[in-house]
């Protein structure tokens, strides 16, 4: 399934959903006017109203366009992402973030690899604020597995809201579209269960904004852990269901030595001494919300994820917030 590219189209559509005002979506609009094919990249801009919008403060004269979608009060994100994904116009589609900077290149590289069969591609993603243990903490275990890449890899499944896919393929989901993207692994297994292929492209990567500040990432790492249960579960057996619960306290062991396993590999060896009594507590209360998830249902943790999904900053020790904005 190759891209196909015309001229008279952008090549790659961006989605982005923003809060609805300019600043918290600058930085990554800087970010993606720097690509190198940039004229060739169309932005689809999700926001509940356009009111408060104001796109002449941000850096779009050299992208192919900036298409502003409203919508509305939508449950979730990935509700918005889906309506961004619908009214695009690109063959690929990629996911951003206002709260993760791709270098120049990234766009170049999507697209040249997108040119061969693979559905699903996505970059490496990198922690954007290092200094503090538990941005580490929470950005490996969101994104561990997919820091290092040694070579083009076909794991099975790629990083959340940062991948890239071709068109037709999400568009293929229909009306399931919004709730597939609640937790997108359940696309990438899917894919894969299709016979499709998916891939980690190394030297293509994207630099990710964490939480940094405690009580944010305790309730971060709960409701997470609830909705995505949740989610892969919502078509099982109630005895399916439970079982997956009684297990669920085996899983942050075994999450645990994956990701010291994976921190080895980082040329700062400190930096696994110091986040290992974060990273083991959040994984034990991440592990608590799956077995809620998996017994009860999301509740409100998907209303909740998608709330401190935007506005990065506000949970952001105060030494990393400068991070979250364009430099002065």
């Amino acid at each position: 399934m190759a891209a196909e590219i015309c001229e008279s189209n952008p090549a790659l559509s961006v989605v982005l959903v923003g809060a609805g005002d300019t600043e918290s979506v600058q930085k990554t609009f800087e970010h993606l006017d720097a690509q190198t094919v940039r004229d060739r990249v169309e932005v689809v801009l999700a926001v509940p109203s356009a009111e408060a919008l104001h796109l002449d403060a941000v850096p779009i004269e050299k992208l192919f366009g900036v298409r502003v979608v409203e919508t509305g009060d939508v449950r979730t994100t990935a509700r918005a992402r889906a309506v961004a994904v619908q009214a695009s116009r690109a063959p690929v589609v990629a996911l951003a973030e206002d709260h993760s900077f791709p270098p120049a290149d990234w766009a170049e590289r999507l697209l040249e690899a997108h040119r061969d069969s693979y559905v699903a591609i996505a970059p490496q993603i990198a922690n954007a604020n290092p200094k503090s243990v538990l941005s580490w903490a929470n950005f490996l275990i969101e994104y561990g597995p997919w820091m290092w890449a040694d070579g083009p890899t076909e794991p099975e499944h790629l990083p959340g809201h940062n991948g890239s896919y071709k068109r037709e393929a999400l568009l293929g989901y229909g009306d399931r579209l919004g709730a597939m993207l609640e937790a997108e692994s359940l696309i990438h297994w899917d894919l894969r269960e299709r016979g499709e292929r998916l891939l980690l492209l190394p030297g293509a990567r994207t630099l990710h904004l964490n939480f940094s500040r405690p009580l944010a990432s305790l309730k971060l790492r709960f409701h997470g852990g609830r909705a995505f249960a949740a989610a892969r579960s919502e078509s099982w057996s109630l005895p399916r269901r439970l079982f997956y619960a009684l297990a669920a306290p085996a899983i942050p062991p075994l999450r645990l030595t994956r990701t010291v396993r994976t921190l080895r590999q980082t040329p700062d060896r400190g930096v696994l001494l110091r986040v290992l009594p974060a990273l083991a507590g959040l994984l034990a209360l991440d592990g608590l919300g799956e077995a809620a998830g998996y017994v009860l249902g999301a509740g409100a943790s998907d209303l909740w994820l998608s709330r401190i999904e935007l506005r990065r900053e506000r949970y952001l020790r105060d030494a990393d917030k400068p991070l979250a904005f364009p430099a002065a």
